[in-house]
């Protein structure tokens, strides 16, 4: 069973061919009978001042303002109601007391237009909300098929982990990760793009795309690195010439051959922690270097460096929307303090308690993209990896035999 570490759906079934975060964003922020309920309770408190005040300060043509202040909070519909309402009591209660044809003609077209103004406002409102819902759901639909599904099997080690992309605000992120199966050994990136939305997708295809392919043809891990530092470079050139922002990739390259150490190039990346015999402790990485495609500011060359992956260890790479991620104060999350309590678990036990405890942590409130991978050493000897990967997503077995194929 893939771990996924996304909030549930929303428990109504919505209507075919509709998308349901696109239909949210034209949903009333509040119900009808509460906003009948202040409407009405609204309208009476002014009616009576207006009546306490009498002639020489008329009150109720102030409703006016309500339309524009519905078309916040409410559908097109309700503000429509809205402003009816606010036009008959403005009329019915000032014409009475307007002899004057002009008079009367000015009220009901103040009170015509300003109505009228606050469903524009609404409707406007309403449409640039479901534009931005279509363009984040088209923009995480894109991202989830960039990156493949978990858990990932190699010859080597398995790879359990946890993806929730950010689909809020600033729409979705930039968190990459993938395992390769190489000549060489399995190739594992995770990585972070800076910044979000689109831009910051292609720019991780394009990181994306040079480590599938220079983890199959270069022997080495730095000129892994180096292959991909030259993609992201080459995105960045093309992206200065259409106007766009050049970004930089932080990513952590790992490479497994069997034996009992691991060797890493860390461009700027958080580093992972190894969990054994009952204890969590960060890895020393002393040869970090710079950021992909931030190469041109630094004048060393990247290097890989060891470090030790004894039996029955398993290694915990994450990205900042988990060390980064904040409770109501404002605290960031305590990952060194939690994580020891989890060191004998097996991986997919800890993914679930990292899940729960992260959400638990940050009440549900997601500011940047999560991804986490826990890599393992495989205990039955090698098999088949891609029938694994079918055992674990039946639905996918075409995919599977076509990278098979491929």
């Amino acid at each position: 069973m893939a771990m996924g570490f996304r909030r549930p759906a929303a428990s109504r079934t919505p209507l075919p061919g509709t998308d349901p975060e696109v239909e949210a964003a034209g949903a009333p922020r509040i119900g009808n009978r509460a906003l009948a309920l202040w409407l009405f309770l609204l309208t009476a408190a002014v009616v009576l001042l207006d009546a306490l005040t009498g002639d020489d300060l008329p009150v109720v043509p102030l409703l006016v303002v309500m339309p524009a202040l519905a078309s916040v909070f409410c559908t097109v519909r309700q503000t429509v109601c809205v402003a009816v309402w606010v036009t008959l009591v403005v009329v019915g209660s000032r014409v009475p007391q307007t002899g004057a044809f002009w008079d009367v003609a000015f009220l009901i077209g103040f009170a015509v237009i300003a109505s009228g103004l606050g469903v524009v406002a609404c409707a406007a409102r309403i449409r640039h909300a479901t534009e931005i819902a279509r363009l984040r759901s088209a923009a995480v639909a894109l991202q989830r098929q960039i990156l493949r599904p978990l858990p990932i099997a190699t010859r080597q080690i398995r790879a359990d982990g946890i993806y929730e992309p950010i689909e809020e605000d600033r729409l979705v992120g930039g968190d990459i990760y993938e395992v390769v199966d190489s000549p060489y050994g399995t190739r594992v990136i995770i990585g972070d793009v800076q910044g979000k939305g689109l831009p910051a997708i292609g720019a991780g295809f394009a990181a994306l795309g040079a480590f599938r392919e220079a983890a199959i043809r270069e022997p080495s891990l730095a000129s892994v690195a180096d292959m991909v530092e030259d993609a992201v470079a080459r995105h960045n050139a093309f992206s200065a010439e259409t106007g766009e922002t050049e970004r930089f990739v932080t990513a952590l390259l790992l490479s497994f051959d069997g034996d009992d150490r691991v060797r890493a190039v860390n461009c700027g990346h958080l580093p992972p922690w190894l969990l054994h015999d009952g204890t969590a402790s960060p890895v020393p990485l002393h040869l970090t270097s710079v950021p992909l495609g931030m190469a041109d500011l630094s004048g060393e060359a990247r290097s890989a460096e060891w470090f030790g992956f004894p039996a029955g260890a398993s290694i915990l790479a994450f990205t900042d929307g988990v060390t980064e991620a904040r409770d109501a104060t404002g605290a960031f999350y305590p990952l060194d303090e939690r994580i020891a309590a989890w060191a004998r678990r097996e991986p997919r036990q800890v993914l679930a308690a990292l899940q729960a405890d992260l959400d638990a942590f940050s009440g549900g409130v997601r500011r940047d993209d999560v991804a986490v991978l826990v890599l393992s050493r495989r205990q039955d000897g090698g098999g088949d990896p891609r029938r694994e990967a079918m055992d674990e997503h039946p639905g996918a077995e075409g995919a599977v035999g076509a990278r098979g194929r491929a």
